[in-house]
């Protein structure tokens, strides 16, 4: 799937290094397979990895297709100008979190505007 698992972990623990694949799926997909989940993933023969595989390409999304359909999904939204999809072209938090204070992962450093420092009223 064009991605390196390490072969120092625990299999389980290992295809959590997939993208879309966390570990309660990992845990399933040895489960499945009848692959002890809890062997070093160097451990694998070669029959083995080509299962497992070619079962995560059958019957999960996983890596390239799930980033492309979570990108046309996000594409859609801004597409059809809903609520959501304007969040997301604004680069603000999508799911309802406030603003005013926090929210600087998605806003950025602070644009600090300038104040009125010493300016005196001369009424």
């Amino acid at each position: 799937m064009g991605v390196d698992i390490p072969n120092d972990k625990q299999i389980q623990y290992s295809l959590t290094y997939l993208y879309g694949v966390g570990l309660y799926t990992a845990r399933e997909v040895c489960e499945k397979l009848k692959i002890d989940p809890t062997r070093p993933a160097s451990d694998l023969a070669e029959d083995e990895v080509s299962r497992l595989a070619a079962m995560l390409e059958r019957d999960y999304t996983v890596e390239g297709p799930l980033r492309r359909q979570l990108s046309t999904n996000i594409a859609r939204l801004r597409e059809i100008k809903s609520y959501r999809g304007l969040r997301h072209r604004m680069s603000l938090p999508v799911r309802g979190q406030r603003t005013k204070t926090n929210a600087r992962t998605r806003k950025g450093p602070r644009k600090t505007v300038a104040g009125k420092k010493g300016v005196k009223d001369l009424r």
